[in-house]
């Protein structure tokens, strides 16, 4: 399985680290930083890191096979641009190939609230097939730590992209 990470805007970027790291062994992950995000982040090991600016990338490419994406956090000017069709940089034209591809796409917007518009464009991303998950907590699994509360978000992800885990506690209906 292949998966693409992007991590747009600076804010909760650490939660993108953690999700890609959360990743089986055996998944090829492919990390993809806006320049924002990247004056927070250090070049991970065992990850093919993308500049932003590398739009000739491999995950660029539909003919690549990339399995899924994820970009969280997702800021306001991403999802727009991917609403849009805007693909001038690496993380939105990989976002664009997996909508063309109709291949799981993960947003997971950062602020709140939402403006009207942003829930427009999620709205019309949702139409075509992208899910649309910030990173909200459920309270039923009874996390008390900032990590638990993360690992419950990146489990919920991981669920989305059909990748088995055991990072939160599920729901049993007792």
């Amino acid at each position: 399985m292949k998966i693409v990470v992007g991590i747009s805007g600076a804010s909760g970027a650490s939660l993108g680290l953690k999700f890609l790291h959360a990743l089986p062994a055996d998944i090829i992950k492919h990390l993809i930083v806006s320049e924002h995000a990247n004056i927070v982040l250090e070049k991970e090991e065992n990850t093919n890191l993308h500049q932003n600016t590398e739009i000739w990338a491999s995950v660029a490419s539909g003919s690549y096979g990339a399995d899924a994406m994820i970009i969280t956090p997702c800021s306001m000017n991403t999802l727009a641009k991917i609403s849009c069709g805007i693909a001038d940089n690496l993380i939105t034209r990989a976002a664009s190939v997996m909508i063309k591809e109709r291949k799981t796409l993960i947003l997971a917007p950062r602020e709140i609230p939402f403006s009207s518009i942003a829930l427009e464009n999620m709205h019309k991303l949702s139409m075509m097939g992208v899910i649309i998950a910030p990173p909200a907590l459920a309270y039923y699994g009874e996390q008390t730590t900032l990590e638990d509360m993360e690992n419950f978000m990146i489990g919920k992800w991981m669920d989305l992209m059909k990748i088995d885990n055991n990072l939160y506690k599920r729901w049993s209906g007792e």
